[in-house]
């Protein structure tokens, strides 16, 4: 599975964003980005989904880095978004550190196959401290999704 696939292009990509100073605020401007790729729901709507899903346990996976994710009904395929953030927010992470990559994805409610494939591939991404540290550095989102097609050709 490639991660840049998921994201089609550079436009579901924000780089050093300093409009999320907390967790619901993050969620939120995500929920704008990914709304931009799909007419089935709306931006309040995956935004309501994310946060029932936060209230289930944080997506927080640790070392700065968050996957908010959901399956939802009426879309037909994977969504992603992909925000980086300037000032990192605390998240309720599994390691308590703040979080300042957040990865967003949505998936057709009955692709619970897909669902794990995708978070395992990102948790494995995400997990490489390289990685991170260059995903961090990275300020222009058309080389931010350069970036991240190198990474899936690896």
């Amino acid at each position: 599975m490639l991660i840049a696939s998921l994201l089609v292009n550079a436009d579901n990509i924000r780089c050093q964003s300093s409009a999320a100073s907390s967790k619901k605020r993050a969620i939120e401007n995500l929920s704008h980005l990914l709304v931009a790729n799909t007419k089935a729901i709306t931006a309040d709507k995956i935004f309501q989904v994310l946060l029932e899903r936060e209230r289930l346990g944080s997506t927080g996976l640790g070392k700065g880095v968050a996957i908010p994710h959901a399956r939802i009904p009426g879309i037909s395929h994977t969504i992603a978004a992909m925000m980086t953030l300037a000032s990192p927010i605390d998240y309720e992470a599994a390691d308590n550190q703040p979080v300042d990559i957040i990865f967003g994805l949505l998936v057709p409610e009955e692709d619970s196959d897909y669902h794990l494939k995708h978070l395992a591939r990102l948790a494995t991404m995400f997990s490489d401290p390289q990685i991170c540290q260059s995903i961090r550095e990275t300020t222009d989102t058309n080389k931010m999704f350069d970036l991240l097609l190198a990474i899936d050709d690896d």
